[in-house]
């Protein structure tokens, strides 16, 4: 089987393609209050810069308590210029890619397989009591 990081990037990669992306901590969470159904996915990032960065640990803590309580897979990665790298130009400041959402795709679509690989991933490693796995992105 692949690497999570490979099944992540791939994840990242259609869902850059089909405009399913939401790019940074505050507008994710307004898609999270708005609608919290229509996110597949949950994406943190942050590297070592930012890890004594006490409000964006509180932001994480919200953010992974709402994931938790809506049902929605959730993942660390430790390589936010990749992540960002990944979401491509949606990006406008590597800040904005401590949180990337990936929404559900439109109705009638195709489902993702990359997706369905990555929640059997986040399941797994639930049963593991590992709540929010980290998972390194492959460097290309």
């Amino acid at each position: 089987m692949q690497s999570a990081g490979k099944v992540l990037s791939e994840a990242l990669r259609s869902a850059h393609v089909d405009d399913r992306l939401v790019i940074g901590v505050y507008e994710s969470a307004k898609i999270m209050n708005d609608d919290p159904d229509s996110v597949a996915f949950c994406v943190l990032a942050t590297d070592g810069e930012f890890e004594c960065d006490i409000a964006l640990q509180i932001h994480f803590t919200l953010i992974q308590a709402f994931c938790f309580d809506n049902d929605i897979s959730i993942v660390r990665v430790n390589n936010m210029q990749r992540l960002a790298n990944l979401a491509g130009d949606k990006v406008k400041e590597l800040e904005d890619a401590h949180c990337v959402l990936i929404t559900n795709p439109t109705e009638g679509s195709w489902k993702d397989p990359a997706l369905e690989k990555l929640h059997l991933f986040c399941e797994e490693s639930r049963s593991l009591n590992e709540w929010v796995p980290e998972i390194t992105l492959p460097e290309r």
